[in-house]
């Protein structure tokens, strides 16, 4: 929670925070400002969205598959790390139905990228592969926005991406996939550790052999975690005693804190899990008390909805309180009722305890 910013706020400018968080995950457009309300003190989204705009902070398809938010310095490194990965069975039938090999299919990976001098639409790209093989273009370009070296290109809108993304190539030498690989490990236990070899791979979505080859590159501490499992960190990491208070938050859809861990009853208790998690993967927008799942929460007309799954004392309701007018403030300006297209999934919540936090 400290590493993540979440037991205080920190006066950082956007893009060192986005940095100290690792990676963003941004799969709804307006995660990465909740994401970094809940961080930095006083933040401004308007400077999120020049980060972007400036393409200091990029977004694209990352850890396990999903968008991502990172710094434009780490986006190769991290993009190396995952690209083994993209040679499954899924992609593979992609590759299949353009009439391409997988060797085939990343030649024509950096014909794309050079394509995407400027910014282009999905309808652009399955124009360009229809024209270029003839076939499978619609099902191959599904295929090829995870395998191409693309960034989304901001469109405007409230939260710098609209829902019709746009793809501009990444700019960069590509890495090597081990040296990002051991890149990305260090990162990640810099922003997460302690964690076990079973985390770092979770996060990324990678084979845990390749995470072991990576630990043994680099120079790390050995722990012992609360099971006895083997947990590793970068030396000097922060270990804050674990008593040391965790303020309430709202946390975003997403949020990484939440996905970070294959144990993730670190941060979402057992009894939750399938809860904020929904059978399609979406993960609700969560009430974060003393550093754990505790129920979730929605924007409405007056304010915001906070549905708790267990009983919560008085003062965690006046900070809740607190947090929500402010981070209605933020939302209201842009987009009122975010995350609403997910409001059918509330009916299938346990509440102990439902209240409304006012705007104002």
């Amino acid at each position: 929670m400290a590493r993540q910013l979440l037991v205080e706020r920190e006066p950082i400018a956007v893009p060192d925070a986005v940095r100290r968080m690792v990676a963003v995950q941004a799969q709804h457009p307006a995660s990465p400002y909740v994401a970094l309300f809940n961080r930095v003190v006083g933040f401004d989204p308007h400077e999120l969205d020049a980060a972007f705009v400036a393409g200091v902070v990029v977004k694209a398809t990352l850890m396990r598959g999903t968008l991502h938010a990172v710094h434009a310095d780490e986006h190769l490194d991290f993009r190396a790390a995952i690209m083994p990965m993209m040679a499954g069975a899924r992609f593979e039938a992609a590759f299949k139905a353009g009439g391409l090999t997988s060797a085939e299919a990343h030649e024509l990976a950096v014909e794309l990228a050079a394509y995407a001098s400027e910014p282009r639409s999905g309808a652009d790209f399955e124009a360009w592969l229809d024209q270029r093989l003839g076939k499978g273009a619609t099902e191959l370009w599904w295929a090829m926005r995870a395998v191409a070296p693309l960034l989304h290109a901001p469109t405007g809108g409230p939260w710098s991406f609209g829902q019709r993304p746009a793809f501009v190539g990444a700019p960069g030498v590509p890495v090597e996939p081990e040296r990002g690989l051991e890149v990305y490990t260090r990162r990640y236990l810099e922003g997460f550790g302690p964690a076990s070899i079973a985390d770092i791979a979770q996060f990324i979505k990678i084979q845990r052999g390749r995470v072991k080859t990576a630990v043994a590159a680099l120079d790390l501490e050995e722990l012992e975690g609360p099971d006895g499992q083997v947990l590793y960190d970068v030396p000097g990491g922060a270990r804050p005693d674990e008593d040391l208070p965790v303020p309430p938050r709202l946390m975003a859809m997403w949020d990484s804190v939440l996905l970070a861990y294959d144990d993730r009853a670190r941060v979402v208790p057992a009894e939750y899990k399938q809860v904020i998690t929904r059978t399609n993967g979406d993960v609700l927008p969560t009430l974060l008390v003393d550093g754990y799942v505790a129920g979730v929460w929605r924007p409405v007309e007056d304010g915001i909805e906070a549905t708790a799954f267990r009983k919560l004392p008085a003062g965690v309701w006046k900070a809740l309180k607190g947090e929500a007018r402010d981070l209605f403030a933020m939302v209201g300006e842009r987009d009122p009722r975010v995350y609403r297209r997910y409001d059918h999934w509330w009916k299938h919540l346990p509440a102990v305890d439902t209240r409304l936090l006012p705007a104002k």
